[in-house]
């Protein structure tokens, strides 16, 4: 199981931001981006990182942490004690953090009752080390079941090296601007992205201030490249924040209306243009009901999803999403893609996209475009240099977080490209 280099102990501010962060996860069943915007900026920089990192590293591996300790508790302690264990478990076991700092910095997270057990079955966690961690069915545990049945019926024995995929941190990938000469110490991957180690800090990299490059995963940038846009062409693109793909599709040179229905979002994507020198027309509209006077000579569509493609970079998502949300997204989905539909030009382009694991969330949207009057345009290998291996057998994308794991891996997506009939 990947385990990290022994670190110097974090300092006492990020275990209790750590604390904060996995309560709000999991206890308020709050997002992690959510929780770390909300640290009080008296938190400095260096410990709200530290703070991500361990609270990350409980939530991808919170069923392995669990059974660790199980052994050494002779009752359930509550939830915000059960966390705190959780936290110096992760440090002991999978940080390499220094036993007795790990020890002692968890103690004085608790109400002074529980300082006791805490000191006691952390030594015991201690003293067994990484062994604690052999012999687990770790892949199992740290997947909910729901998700974890559902990927076996759709991946096979894929479920495993997928489940597994998720333990590790994800690297840095950014796109770069025209022009734009990639900052050291990366390396391009064949697809065009270029690839940094993870932990990197995008806003350190040379040229970030300067909108040389923005984040986004490769697996991520695959459809709108797979769009094609080219210069002149009027492109919508419909749940468009952040703004990676209306980057995308305006540094081609296309004339974007970038639609979006959450106000804050809608600022973020500002924000991000801005950087980039990147214009596009914002529009404040749901996807599903926006209808402009003007079509359209392609539409990019990266639709609502559960995300449980992202869970390399987001391991909140698999404590926050139920197997009810699968269907409710899906349906939501269907009538973003019928109003898609209805802005192309006849002869124009659409790539529908998720970051979704999910089946419902991609495959089986194919079905239903003919009735939306879309005919399926099949990907070609040669669009997808290095990655032949995931196109479908209809010839769709699905990438895996498995996927390039010699590289760092990618996140989970699926999109397929359709042309309007008439």
């Amino acid at each position: 199981m990947p385990r990290t280099k022994p670190t110097q102990a974090p300092p006492q501010p990020a275990r209790t931001t750590a604390l904060a962060l996995i309560n709000a996860v999991l206890i308020k069943h709050r997002a992690l981006e959510e929780a770390l915007d909300a640290v009080p900026r008296v938190v400095e920089p260096r410990d709200k990182a530290a703070a991500h990192r361990i609270a990350a590293a409980v939530l991808r591996r919170a069923g392995s942490l669990d059974a660790a300790l199980e052994p050494f508790l002779r009752r359930n302690p509550p939830d915000e004690v059960r966390n705190a264990l959780r936290l110096a478990a992760a440090e002991l076991l999978l940080l390499g953090t220094p036993a007795h700092a790990a020890v002692n910095g968890a103690v004085g997270l608790v109400p002074r009752p529980f300082a006791g057990l805490m000191n006691a079955v952390l030594r015991k966690v201690a003293e067994a080390g990484p062994a604690a961690l052999e012999g687990l069915d770790a892949e199992r545990l740290d997947t909910p079941g729901w998700l974890y049945s559902a990927w076996q019926q759709a991946y096979g024995t894929g479920v495993r090296s997928i489940a597994a995929a998720h333990w590790v941190e994800a690297p840095l990938d950014l796109t770069l601007a025209p022009g734009a000469e990639a900052p050291e110490g990366g390396e391009q991957l064949s697809t065009g992205s270029w690839r940094y180690p993870a932990g990197t800090r995008v806003t350190e990299l040379t040229g970030f201030a300067e909108g040389k490059f923005w984040v986004q995963d490769a697996a991520a940038a695959l459809p709108a490249r797979l769009l094609n846009p080219r210069p002149g062409e009027l492109i919508a693109d419909l749940c468009a924040a952040p703004g990676g793909k209306t980057a995308q599709l305006a540094a081609a040179g296309a004339t974007v209306v970038a639609v979006e229905r959450e106000t804050r979002r809608i600022a973020r994507l500002r924000e991000n243009l801005a950087r980039l020198n990147l214009t596009a027309q914002v529009v404040e509209a749901d996807a599903a009901e926006w209808a402009p006077s003007e079509r359209f000579d392609a539409v990019l569509l990266d639709a609502p999803c559960t995300a449980t493609g992202t869970i390399r970079r987001h391991p909140d998502v698999p404590h926050l999403k139920r197997a009810k949300d699968v269907q409710t997204l899906a349906a939501a989905q269907a009538r973003i893609l019928a109003n898609a539909a209805k802005l192309l030009k006849p002869g124009g382009r659409l790539v529908f996209a998720t970051c979704s694991l999910q089946p419902e969330e991609g495959e089986a949207h194919l079905a239903a475009a003919g009735a939306l009057g879309l005919t399926h345009h099949p990907f070609l290998p040669t669009e997808l240099p290095g990655l032949a291996h995931a196109l479908t057998r209809e010839r769709a994308l699905r990438t895996r977080p498995d996927y390039w794991t010699e590289k760092g891996g990618m996140d989970g997506f699926f999109a397929a490209r359709f042309v309007k009939e008439g």
